[in-house]
């Protein structure tokens, strides 16, 4: 038999490969599951929402951003943000 392998990488036996079969097969429950969120949080509250925008810069603006993004220990996409909320805001 082929050694089977947990995600945390422990080796399955064809007890517990049977075990889980089983219980497979009885069904699960799915008003007990949990849900799992992947990816990066959500920037847009309850709704969920965080859309993307992409801009080109100049090589020179691109570098001097990552620097400074690195000084602060903050990132690229963070500051990008703090600037734009800054702009739309005197804007108004």
């Amino acid at each position: 038999m082929k050694k089977v392998k947990t995600a945390g990488g422990d080796e399955l036996s064809g007890e517990d490969i049977e075990a889980l079969a089983d219980e497979a097969e009885r069904g699960y429950d799915l008003s007990k599951a949990t849900r799992v969120m992947v990816g990066r949080p959500s920037l847009g509250g309850p709704s969920g929402v965080s859309p993307r925008v992409q801009v080109r810069v100049d090589p020179q603006l691109a570098t001097e951003l990552k620097a400074r993004a690195c000084e602060e220990r903050r990132s690229v996409s963070e500051i990008a943000r703090i600037a734009l909320r800054e702009y739309v805001d005197r804007a108004a």
